[in-house]
């Protein structure tokens, strides 16, 4: 009885999936702080323009005393 063998002549998939696993985690790091620099440097929300630094002049007009 004859047998019927192949010879692959690329890398098994384990070899290509260790190489690719330690390149993949500094790339997702990267990516990811990129990604938060990005939306923290260009955040057009900025609290402290709409901080209130006390009362305005209409509360003052409504606290002063009516003479």
């Amino acid at each position: 009885m004859a047998t019927i063998g192949s010879a692959s002549l690329s890398a098994p998939a384990h070899v290509h999936a260790g190489l690719a696993k330690p390149l993949a985690k500094p790339l997702a790091e990267l990516r990811a702080f990129w990604r938060k620099f990005i939306a923290m440097a260009f955040n057009p929300y900025r609290p402290e323009l709409h901080y209130m630094r006390g009362p305005g002049p209409a509360c003052r007009a409504k606290q002063a005393p009516r003479n």
